[in-house]
């Protein structure tokens, strides 16, 4: 039994899998390497949105600890790796976190321990970068150390499904390390779903996220079309979810944010091209048209402006909702940020309230939360919904705005304009 848990990363991956790990009764260290996160958590405060400062509570209750010293791991049965792993220049993957990690988990591990990778990579990485490293000074897998891969499949905000009814899925480098995994996984989730090995389990994740971000591609097409047909896309995907089977709605947006739409596709079209020598033509596509949408956005508010006999240049627009998904914090590549430097760049006074956010960064400037939404709306001479948090009445918003342009299709005044 891995009684003794090590989790590399405290942010929206490693946090929810620290707590779950402490509830269910395994003694858990999580190591994160910015101090201010480690100092956070010991004092009983969570900076993750779907884990509570009582959650943390409880977790400290039970004997949870942060650290930033990697020397915690020697003496833990199991090190899960949770750390980000960005693209850099050119959509190569940065995996500069996971290497160091696990030369931290090599230099410390004691004999018998399982290593998990959960940071999205490309296929391959568990096998051919993670093992050699661990394999320095005559290890060898199976005898010294268990080795696996288990993405991560949290979906920040979602109220019905969280890490613990999540079905996970586990693939080893050897059957021995896949069993070792499931056993641990077993511990501490509702249900583990075991593949072929590491490399299914690599592939999983991405085809997941791959199969999102060109589906959204997709209607992100669409509503273009519809909108120079004078067809209601919102109406058109609500009467083709009716259908039973065969069809799941998607909907279009101002752009993909988060780190796994934007970012988890790259890898799977990095590992293809960089093996195979081919491009991979629907992920490259999805990324074209997704990567678009801010500059759609921005222009059809633009028309929408010159119907009204206004120029962009020198008006008020007010955005609603700059996170990446409406209910939460996160504003990780939130499309957000291209359309206010756009509207920016084309001389607009820009603006924002967001429930979840009290200050916004937008490349050098910071910008202030509205106090006051309705009046901010009633000022603005435009106003764009880009995240619908629940708090917001839209229709009523819209009502009050002399142009309010919602791209996440929520509103049912006719006052408001739809992408």
């Amino acid at each position: 039994m891995d009684n003794k848990v090590v989790v590399i990363g405290q942010g929206y991956v490693g946090l929810p899998l620290a707590l779950e790990a402490t509830l269910a009764g395994l003694t858990v260290t999580g190591l994160d390497l910015n101090r201010g996160t480690v100092d956070g958590l010991n004092s009983g405060k969570s900076h993750v949105d779907d884990v509570s400062d009582g959650d943390i509570e409880r977790m400290l209750e039970a004997g949870y600890k942060a650290a930033t010293d990697p020397s915690v791991i020697s003496g833990a049965d199991t090190v899960v790796i949770c750390v980000p792993t960005p693209l850099g220049e050119a959509s190569k993957p940065d995996l500069s976190a996971v290497i160091g990690a696990t030369k931290s988990i090599a230099r410390y591990m004691m004999p018998g321990t399982l290593v998990v990778l959960e940071s999205t990579t490309y296929p391959g990485t568990t096998d051919d970068l993670i093992r050699p490293l661990l394999e320095t000074d005559g290890l060898l897998v199976d005898r010294d150390f268990h080795l696996a891969f288990s993405p991560e499949r949290i979906d920040p905000g979602n109220p019905t499904y969280g890490l613990k009814n999540t079905p996970k899925v586990v693939g080893g480098v050897t059957p021995a390390s896949t069993a070792r995994a499931l056993e641990f996984y077993q511990s501490v989730v509702d249900v583990v779903v075991p593949v072929r090995g590491a490399r299914e389990a690599e592939t999983a994740k991405l085809l997941e996220n791959t199969y999102r971000h060109i589906n959204i591609a997709l209607v992100n097409e669409m509503s273009r079309f519809c909108h120079e047909l004078g067809i209601d896309l919102w109406d058109v995907i609500d009467a083709a979810s009716t259908k039973p089977f065969g069809f799941q709605a998607f909907y279009p947006g101002p752009g993909v944010g988060g780190h796994c739409i934007p970012i988890d596709p790259n890898y799977l079209s990095y590992e293809v091209k960089r093996k195979l020598g081919v491009p991979f033509r629907f992920v490259e596509l999805a990324e074209e048209v997704n990567g678009a949408m801010p500059k759609y956005v921005v222009e059809r508010l633009q028309d929408a402006l010159n119907d009204q006999s206004k120029a962009m240049k020198g008006a008020t627009v007010l955005l609603l909702g700059v996170t990446y998904k409406k209910n939460i914090a996160d504003q990780r590549e939130s499309p957000a940020i291209p359309v206010g430097e756009l509207l920016k760049a084309k001389g607009a006074t820009i603006s924002f309230h967001d429930p979840k956010i009290q200050t916004w960064k937008l490349g050098n400037a910071e910008y202030e939360r509205e106090s006051e939404l309705e009046q901010a709306v009633m000022d603005a001479d435009a106003v764009i919904l880009l995240q619908n948090h629940e708090s917001y009445d839209v229709d009523a918003l819209a009502s009050k705005a002399s142009l309010f342009f919602d791209t996440r299709g929520a509103t049912k005044s006719e006052k408001a304009i739809r992408l």
